[in-house]
């Protein structure tokens, strides 16, 4: 059901300071800042050669990311994402093997302009887990 890997998303505290790392330190062509208000954070695509890191950082006070960045004062992975070939199918399949999709359960548009759920990272090892439209 899955196919390639997307891209694996850490949390920061400073999405500056992060992309000059990246940039600066590593080398890597990082995208210019996406606000995402409707998911609660700005990101950046760190660009590699087999696919993408997403650095997000919190906006606004009710970012699920912030909570995070609460729990983790110095960021980390916050989710990794998988490619779809078609997400209601993906997600029917999913729950009716009862995994949980978190939210209303209907996708919405991701970072990228395309449809994506997440599921409950209890259900996946203790990770969040991304679907995206392929």
């Amino acid at each position: 059901m899955i196919g390639r890997l997307n891209h694996v998303a850490i949390a920061v505290k400073d999405l500056a300071a992060a992309t000059a790392l990246y940039r600066d330190t590593l080398g890597a062509h990082v995208s210019q800042p996406l606000p995402q208000p409707e998911h609660g954070v700005t990101v950046v695509f760190v660009e590699l050669p087999n696919t993408k890191v997403e650095l997000l950082e919190p906006l606004g006070a009710d970012s699920p990311v912030g909570k995070f960045i609460e729990r983790n004062p110095d960021g980390g992975i916050h989710h990794i994402c998988y490619e779809v070939d078609d997400i209601i199918a993906a997600r029917d399949r999913l729950k009716a093997t009862g995994a949980r999709v978190l939210g209303t359960g209907e996708p919405r548009i991701g970072a990228h302009g395309k449809p994506v759920i997440f599921l409950h990272p209890k259900d996946f090892t203790g990770t969040l887990v991304e679907l995206e439209q392929a």
